[in-house]
């Protein structure tokens, strides 16, 4: 195998790899990707065993062949080299020689045979989705995820389509039990097959599939075929793993009939609340919310550091509650809103608050409060 190609494409297509190569040793061949070179083009292949990526760029010269090597160490050495084309020939034993001008590396590779069999799929069923609307998708929920893999079913994202006076929308969801987001977006309605019960996406495949699209003003296209999901945009295609497992009624965690709304800034929030919260436990962030009329108070109190207090003014509608929670979890939820405006409604001390940005009633967010 030999080739060469632009050092700023090789650079591109190498970055997008970085993040789904296995880094832990179970499988020493996952640190790999596998580099094939044929009819002008070099295509990688990048695997975990549950993402996988495949891209290709086109080649300046070429001779076919294939072979893998380390990904972190490639993608070193390429982003080290100057703005010139760049030579990748095979050698004897699979090692990769690379060159530009004056600078030759030799970087030990593995037989092209000895990397897993890469994922494939067979669907043309396909829709079209806009980029922008599943990144924000993505966005709004992700943080929400649980770390918790005793219950592998909330290590990812629940995705559904809905049926509604005939128009078709989307709607993600995420919990980790302490907190819940939920949003839908209206998609142009599509004819292609989506599994009537929803499917749940990992976190790592959701982080992939949002550093690929952050990169378009366009549509990108998605497709469930089995356990796989499959995300094509240009070159690039993705294959995520699906979690197996039954999504819980999230609908049962959303609090209805609250009948304590206040209305906030987000910014004079967000900020209040990260000055408080530097006097919390450092552990729990735990800071009390008090609102009576025109007046939320956010303290906090730690003895082995100190104590805070602020007031922020509020529209408040309610009688007069003291309710305590994790900054944290309110400062991930605000962060995922663009408006100023939020509404917050409450029911007493030991109910779960709600949160929704002022002008976007289809994002909410539900915080579960904690004893101070």
């Amino acid at each position: 195998m030999m080739i060469e190609v632009e050092k700023r494409d090789l650079l591109n297509l190498l970055a997008k790899t970085q993040n789904i190569v296995e880094k832990r040793n179970t499988m020493p061949v996952l640190v790999n990707v596998l580099l094939q070179a044929g009819e002008g083009l070099l295509k990688v292949f990048a695997t975990d065993l549950e993402v996988s990526l495949t891209d290709q760029i086109p080649t300046l010269k070429e001779k076919a062949g294939k072979v893998a090597v380390s990904a972190k160490s490639l993608f070193e050495i390429i982003k080290e080299l100057d703005d010139a084309p760049v030579t990748l020939t095979k050698k004897d034993n699979n090692w990769l020689e690379i060159k530009q001008r004056r600078s030759v590396f030799n970087l030990v590779g593995i037989a092209a045979e000895e990397y897993p069999v890469f994922p494939s799929y067979s669907t043309k069923d396909f829709m079209k989705i806009s980029a922008k609307t599943f990144a924000d998708m993505i966005e709004k929920t992700i943080y929400s995820v649980s770390n918790d893999e005793t219950r592998y079913y909330l290590n990812g994202v629940f995705f559904e389509r809905l049926q509604k006076d005939g128009k078709a929308s989307f709607r993600m969801v995420a919990t980790d039990g302490f907190r819940l987001s939920v949003v839908d977006r209206q998609i142009e309605e599509s004819k292609a097959a989506f599994p009537n019960s929803g499917v749940i996406i990992p976190r790592k495949g959701l982080f992939e599939i949002r550093k690929l699209l952050e990169t378009s003003a366009g549509d990108f296209e998605l497709a469930i075929e089995g356990s796989q999901l499959v995300v094509r945009l240009g070159s690039s295609v993705l294959m995520v793993r699906l979690i197996e497992g039954k999504f819980p009624n999230y609908n049962h965690f959303i609090p209805q009939n609250l009948n304590s709304h206040a209305t906030v800034s987000r910014s004079a929030l967000l900020s209040s609340l990260k000055r408080v919260s530097l006097l919390s436990n450092q552990k729990y962030k735990g800071v009390t919310l008090a609102l009576t009329n025109g007046k939320l108070e956010i303290t906090s109190n730690n003895p082995e550091l100190g104590d805070a207090k602020e007031e922020i003014e509020i529209d408040y509608k309610g009688g007069e509650i003291k309710i305590g929670f994790n900054a944290r979890y309110v400062l991930d939820v605000l962060g995922s809103f663009e408006d100023d405006g939020v509404d917050l409604s409450l029911n007493d001390q030991l109910s779960p608050g709600m949160l929704r940005p002022m002008n976007d009633k289809s994002y909410t967010c539900v915080v579960m409060p904690m004893r101070i």
